[in-house]
């Protein structure tokens, strides 16, 4: 699967095959890396959602939906800028 990066690249007519072996396996570590703190903070925030709405906290789910959304949109944006920094050591 191409990264937004490589996406706006190829839509703006450069390329990002121009990166080497090295940068291909870093930006798949970093890939990699990102995916797993993201797996880990929904099954953790999931379990906190669940446990609320068996207590019928309704508000406590809302906040934790919001909390896990945007956590999730922050490691992500944090997984786009490590590679954005490889792509532009070329």
């Amino acid at each position: 699967m191409k990264s937004s990066f490589e996406l706006a690249m190829e839509r703006m007519g450069g390329s990002s095959s121009a990166l080497s072996d090295d940068q291909k396996k870093t930006i798949a570590e970093i890939d990699s890396k990102y995916k797993a703190k993201i797996a880990e903070r929904k099954i953790f925030l999931e379990k906190s959602i669940s446990d609320a709405l068996q207590k019928d906290l309704h508000e406590e789910v809302d906040t934790l939906r919001k909390q896990v959304a945007e956590e999730i949109s922050s490691l992500e944006n944090k997984a786009e800028n490590e590679k954005e920094k490889i792509h532009e050591q070329n």
